[in-house]
Parts: C-alpha cells; structure tokens; sequence
C-alpha cells in the first residue's frame, strides 16, 4: 500500500515534521512530496482535494486522510512512543481539528516560510517523489 504524505513544501513547521517523520519512520513507509510539486497537484487533483488546503494530506492506498486524523495516523506507524499519540484518533475529529487549525493557521507567523521547497539529502532523497 502506498503511504505518501503531501506537506507544504515552503512552511519551516511543515519542513521540520518531516524531517521528524523520516527520522522515526523505522520502516520507511512514508513517501512524500511537496503541496506545490506537480505530484502534489497531480495526486490532489486526483483524490479531488482542493489545491489551497490549509493541511498537510496522508494517502494511504485510495484513501486520503488531513489535518488531525493524517497527523495521528501517521504517528501510529512512527518507532517509539510517538505511536501511542494515535490513540487521540478516540476524540472526534472536530474537536481535535480546532487545534490542529490553530497550528496550521498561524505556522508562517510562528515557524517561518521559505522561499522555496526544501532539497532532501541524498540519502532520503528516494523517498521524494518529483
């Protein structure tokens, strides 16, 4: 099954949980590509997601998953505790998003934007599709 996540390729929080992810993901489930990459238009076009979505998307097989529900099933494949924070996913999706809108709607202004997308290192760089 595929496990791709779509991120805001210029958002320094965005950049950093993946950073985070690729360092915790044991079994390199995860692929990734950026929101503004053509895969990321392409793959949102294809699961009829709207291409200004304040949220990072999980896509798992033919499913696709955002905001908090993407974040907490994510973390249930990550080594160490993290995986113990997917059980949050017992709290309605509406309540959890309230704080995951907060987050998202103020990420520029607390972590910073940058110009462009980051450039994965080479040992990862597999793991980004184009």
């Amino acid at each position: 099954m595929n496990h791709i996540i779509l991120f805001d390729g210029v958002c320094n929080f965005c950049n950093s949980s993946v950073q985070f992810i690729l360092k915790k993901d044991s079994k390199q489930m995860y692929q990734f590509a950026s929101l503004q990459s053509e895969t990321g238009k392409s793959l949102l076009k294809k699961y009829g997601i709207p291409e200004d979505i304040n949220s990072f998307v999980l896509i798992e097989g033919d499913q696709h998953f955002t905001k908090s529900t993407a974040a907490l099933r994510v973390c249930r494949n990550l080594s160490g505790a993290y995986r113990f924070l997917s059980i949050f996913r017992l709290i309605p999706a509406p309540i959890r998003d309230i704080f995951y809108h907060i987050i998202a709607n103020n990420r520029y202004k607390w972590f910073g934007k940058q110009e462009s997308c980051m450039l994965p290192s080479p040992e990862v760089r597999k793991r980004f599709l184009d």
